[in-house]
């Protein structure tokens, strides 16, 4: 049957417009215009390139150190908790930069920065989160752990203060994102969502002391990251499931754990703008992680995302989400994997695939250029 005029103009305007939408692909070289020499990224999984499987308790327990993390872009696992690339890979590749090494990699090349970052931790000390009685048994490596490792290598290529000024003015830092895991370990371990709250006023100085840390190194760039709209993520969904159809938003995502990441993300923003005045000629600037994967969710159809499988897990078993907490991706090799990772968002219930954080890394470059004050 022919198409009306009027169907035709009303498909060129959803395409149009879902073009717009669409960010600049990571792999264009964006962030070139900032020149940046070296990143450094401290974190959590969202951005371990290898640290924690380098870790004794990791080496042997970690999930994301085997098959099939890792499959589809390195055909073998880095230590990676995705299938492939993580957000930090294709914004070091839009910087024109080559991927971070972990700082635990005793080959690897630090000649333009060091990924820190490590699965499992947290903002906050273990010590401290023992006191509130949450346990975090992957890791000690606290963001606290992260700076001390940083300081001990910047002490080792740096000679003077002034030394480490002139190396690092074309640096990028990326500060998190962390602090999913403290709240994890609140949340998973029984604590309410008051109590869990608060702990982001003790994050949120955590944060701010790191950021004043890497400025007195000579830091003139950095990127506090918030975090994801946890409410939408498989692991959280099945293990807040309920029978309450008003618990949950218009994308079936559950509201209060959403309503939680807003309020931790409001005080880190208002954070961001004490550090801002406190270092006038250092920028300082929120990267907008709840909003990217917002971004990403509500165009999943237009980024070619299998919206019927929106929620799911790629690498999961049971269950509405395809995931289960006592048999998860990589501890069980009999876990099954989709057959197409890049058409799912979430990889195993807790990480994302390397397709959607490929298009949440573009939307964040795009997000973040005019904030860096970057000149050509």
């Amino acid at each position: 049957m022919a198409m009306t005029s009027r169907a035709i103009f009303s498909l060129i305007l959803v395409l149009s417009t879902s073009f717009f939408l669409l960010p600049h692909p990571c792999d264009g070289h964006s962030l070139k215009i900032c020149s940046f020499d070296q990143i450094y990224q401290f974190g959590d999984s969202i951005s371990d390139a290898g640290n924690l499987i380098r870790e004794p308790v990791g080496a042997t327990t970690s999930a994301c150190r085997r098959l099939p993390y890792g499959q589809t872009f390195f055909h073998r696992a880095t230590g990676r908790c995705s299938d492939g690339q993580l957000m930090i890979d294709f914004i070091a590749k839009a910087a024109g930069l080559p991927f971070l090494d972990a700082y635990k990699d005793n080959g690897g090349d630090f000649t333009h920065g060091v990924n820190f970052a490590v699965a499992g931790s947290t903002a906050l000390s273990v010590e401290y989160l023992a006191k509130r009685n949450i346990s975090i048994p992957i890791t000690n490596s606290s963001l606290g752990v992260q700076l001390d490792w940083m300081s001990k290598h910047f002490d080792s290529i740096c000679n003077t203060s002034r030394d480490c000024v002139e190396k690092f003015k074309d640096s990028l830092f990326m500060v998190g994102t962390i602090g999913g895991n403290d709240i994890n370990g609140a949340l998973l371990q029984g604590k309410s969502i008051k109590e869990t709250k608060s702990l982001v006023p003790s994050m949120v100085q955590a944060k701010k002391n790191a950021v004043r840390t890497v400025v007195r190194y000579g830091a003139v760039r950095v990127v506090v990251p918030g975090n994801f709209p946890i409410g939408c993520f498989p692991i959280y969904l099945t293990r807040f499931k309920t029978n309450n159809s008003t618990a949950y938003d218009e994308h079936k995502c559950l509201k209060d754990l959403n309503e939680l990441t807003k309020f931790q993300n409001e005080q880190l923003r208002r954070g961001i703008r004490e550090l801002k005045k406190e270092f006038p000629n250092v920028v300082i600037t929120y990267g907008d992680y709840y909003k990217a994967f917002e971004w990403l969710y509500n165009n999943a159809d237009y980024l070619g995302f299998d919206t019927s499988t929106k929620q799911k897990a790629c690498c999961g078993s049971g269950g509405d989400y395809n995931f289960n907490l006592t048999r998860q991706c990589g501890a069980d090799p009999d876990v099954p994997v989709c057959q197409n990772p890049n058409q799912l968002i979430s990889w195993d219930g807790i990480h994302l695939t390397q397709e959607a954080y490929k298009h949440m890394a573009a939307w964040l470059v795009d997000d973040l250029l005019p904030k860096l004050h970057c000149s050509s």
